[in-house]
Parts: structure tokens; sequence; C-alpha cells
């Protein structure tokens, strides 16, 4: 992506917003354009600034969850990425249903972050890989829900290909090269994949493919 990648920061701790802001400024290919700290503050930033990504706290003035639908009345395409302590389920269902594109815990490093940031900007979801386990368990006990190998038996054979592989670790361009696809293609497959999986991001499906026991042979051919 050659322009910087653009995100206001909406946190109502002044310390730990002004070191995630100098976290981020520190990182080639992103630009800090706007703070704030309350939900009312997300949305007049994203009116004012229209940034990249909008990268806010869930606990604050006007709460983060909350403000998810006004943020959208606002600019109905911004991307929303909740950077929380709050480990509950439920919040990252609501996130994720509201419409966020990434849910990740305040422990992460700063480098880390850069890349949630950066894979959310190519349209990417995120969810920090212990919730998203964490979801998919709680999903499997509920009563008549599919088991992974019902799921995986939704996919086409490209799509299980695709998937297995993302499963294996590649990347959406190693995996073009790999199947001698265009990257949009295999872009294509994930998002109806993500679908039929009834997940929200990579790391979900990966974790379903490997209780399911895709057969990964294809990754080494």
């Amino acid at each position: 992506m050659s322009q910087k990648i653009r995100i206001a920061v909406v946190d109502d701790h002044p310390l730990y917003r002004e070191g995630v802001m100098r976290s981020l400024r520190e990182v080639e290919g992103l630009e800090v354009v706007g703070e704030g700290a309350s939900g009312a503050d997300a949305v007049r930033l994203v009116a004012e600034t229209a940034p990249d990504i909008l990268l806010m706290d869930i606990s604050m003035p006007g709460g983060g969850l909350d403000v998810i639908p006004a943020v959208f009345a606002a600019r109905s395409k911004q991307k929303i990425v909740l950077l929380t302590v709050s480990e509950s389920g439920d919040d990252v269902t609501r996130a994720m249903r509201s419409g966020a594109s990434g849910y990740v815990l305040k422990g992460i490093g700063a480098k880390e972050l850069a890349d949630v940031l950066t894979s959310v900007a190519t349209g990417e979801r995120y969810v920090t890989p212990t919730l998203s386990a964490r979801l998919l368990t709680r999903r499997d006990a509920e009563p008549d829900r599919p088991s992974a190998a019902g799921l995986m038996d939704q996919l086409t054979p490209r799509e299980r290909e695709v998937v297995c592989l993302v499963a294996s670790g590649l990347s959406n361009k190693r995996i073009a090269i790999r199947l001698d696809l265009h990257e949009k293609t295999v872009k294509h497959h994930m998002t109806r994949v993500l679908a039929k999986l009834n997940v929200t991001n990579r790391t979900e499906a990966a974790v379903l493919v490997h209780r399911a026991g895709c057969d990964l042979a294809v990754e080494g051919s």
C-alpha cells in the first residue's frame, strides 16, 4: 500500500492513548490523524478526518460498542478496530456482528498491532487468536451446532483447497502463487469460505479446519 494508513485513536486514558499514538507514529506507512476520549469524539473524528481505521476502546464514555452504529451512520464504510482489555465472548461477538473489522486485546505489542492494522486496511478481519479459539469452543457446545466436518463439507473443492492453505499459514499472495490464481480471486474464495463456515476471520477458519482434520497435503505439492 503506497499511501499511508490513516488512523484515529480513541481511548479515555490519556497516558495509554498517547503511548499507542507514539508507537504508531514510529511505524513507516502509518499516520495518526486524530485522537479522542469518548464515543462522541469517535463519531466526530470519523466525520472530520475520514480515517482509514478507527482504533478505539470499549470502556469509555459513550461506550465503544454502543457507538458503532453512529460511526457507520457518519461513514458507512469505516473500518473499526476495538483495542480493549475485555475478553468477554459476548463483547467479541457483538463487536464483529456490529461490523467491526478487528478485536484486539491491549496486551498486544506495538509491531503486532501495526501488522493487524495493516491487514485490516487491506480488507482482512482480525480477532485475537485466543479469543477466536474460545468462541469456537463455545459455539461447538451449542445444541444442534453443525460439526466442523459438516461445515467443511459445504465448501467447493477449490474453497476447501484455499482454506486448507490458509490453515497451513500461507498468505493470500502465497496461495495465489501456489494455485496459479489472482490474489483477488483468493480473497473472493475466502470471503465465501468465511460465510459458509460462519466464522469472522482467518484465525477462526484455521482453527475449524484443523478440527475437521482437513488434508493439508496440497500445501507441500
